[in-house]
């Protein structure tokens, strides 16, 4: 096990500054215009595979580092060149991760080098659970997939909506409903092949922020998918269903773990990362502009009023990251959440972009408000964080139900 550390390797600091320089030199310069257009910014994903970026075996060692800092550090360098397009480079890490926590290795190693294609082929995957009537209450989950046990294929009916990369992706991983008596303990998740019949686009979605990522409903028409396609294998899942049905009738006992919840888990410290770059880039061009814009022939930092928010705005940035970065230690090395970690490190990490980008606009005045200026862009991007994977109201019912023993459905 790695001790917990808050210093990077020679490595970790080495590719850190290798992302860095691709945020500065690649991303930034594209980030206008991509969230003008509102498109996937094909040509950028490509540029981040030719160099490495997007690609299985950079997400891999990103992933498996021994401290967990891989893609805390990852993340937070490109979220701090631009939200959006970050989010289109590592929207198909959703999907991954859906296929790691719950899938055997034969199903990890066919479907997510298909997730990702190659440089000169670019591919991306989409992650769906969400759905009109069932976003945060998981419960509530309408799409259903039932058994061909003739065929020995899974149909699977049904909407999903808020899927990053949903429509485009040549990979869908669909979580669905094989036992609707079991609530969310009856949930499965379901590769859906390139070009299966009855898989499409519904409403793209036009969004007040993170606009070059492309967010579309899926619609589940009848969509079959051979039994190999469940994540886990019928074997697992039986086993997992039953013990469910057995504690349902034992009146409760342990709790299971369904689908859904084990991709969230893995993946909130990840967003709070994000944030945490978000975070930081609307802080580093706030302190530029206040050292540099005089009023009343002093630069503005000047005033305690300015330099009182940066200081503010740089001590959340940093406890937000050492959140992130604990609870991505713990989960790595196999240290339980006991107090919903992932949950904090996500909430406050979430809650402190909104925050400091909202002091940055204030800090730049009428030019933060324009969209000469990126933090206004920043701060449009930062309200996804406190809204997807996850509101911060459900963070916090998450860590007080973890607090006080309650159950989490």
């Amino acid at each position: 096990m790695a001790e917990f550390t808050m210093e990077l390797n020679d490595e970790q600091r080495e590719v850190r500054d290798w992302l860095h320089g691709f945020a500065a030199d690649v991303i930034r310069p594209a980030a206008a215009e991509w969230d003008e257009r509102e498109e996937t910014p094909w040509p950028v994903i490509q540029e981040a595979a030719k160099v490495g970026i997007y690609s299985l075996d950079f997400y891999a060692q990103q992933y498996f580092d021994a401290t967990g800092l891989g893609i805390p550090m990852a993340m937070e360098e490109l979220f701090w060149g631009d939200a959006g397009i970050a989010l289109s480079i590592v929207g198909t890490g959703l999907a991954a991760v859906g296929v790691l926590a719950n899938g055997t290795e034969e199903q990890i190693g066919t479907w997510i080098p298909q997730m990702y294609g190659d440089a000169n082929d670019v591919k991306v995957a989409a992650f769906c659970s969400s759905e009109p009537d069932a976003g945060s209450d998981v419960a509530s989950m309408r799409t259903r997939a039932v058994y061909d046990e003739a065929k020995d294929e899974w149909v699977i009916n049904g909407t999903k909506t808020w899927a990053t990369n949903g429509g485009i992706a040549n990979v869908h991983v669909v979580v669905a409903v094989v036992d609707p008596e079991l609530g969310s303990k009856g949930h499965a998740s379901f590769i859906v092949p390139p070009g299966t019949p009855g898989c499409s686009q519904g409403q793209k979605f036009k969004k007040h922020g993170i606009r070059a990522s492309h967010t579309a409903e899926v619609i589940l028409d009848d969509v079959r998918v051979p039994g190999s396609c469940l994540l886990g294998g019928k074997e697992k899942l039986d086993e997992r269903l039953a013990r469910a049905r057995e504690r349902a009738r034992a009146g409760g006992g342990e709790r299971v773990k369904n689908a859904a919840m084990a991709t969230f888990e893995a993946s909130r410290p990840a967003v709070g990362a994000m944030a945490v770059g978000t975070a930081r880039a609307a802080y580093e061009v706030a302190l530029d502009y206040a050292m540099t814009r005089e009023q009343f022939g002093r630069p503005i930092i000047d005033n305690q009023g300015v330099a009182f928010q940066l200081a503010d705005m740089r001590t959340q940035i940093d406890a937000a990251r050492l959140l992130v970065w604990r609870a991505s230690w713990m989960a790595v090395n196999g240290k339980p959440f006991t107090a919903a970690e992932g949950s904090m490190s996500k909430l406050y990490a979430s809650e402190t972009a909104k925050k400091v980008t909202a002091q940055a606009v204030q800090i730049l005045g009428g030019n933060g408000y324009t969209r000469e200026y990126p933090v206004e862009r920043m701060h449009r991007d930062s309200a996804i964080y406190t809204i997807f994977e996850g509101t911060s109201e459900i963070q916090r019912l998450v860590i007080a139900r973890t607090l006080s023993g309650m159950p989490i459905r």
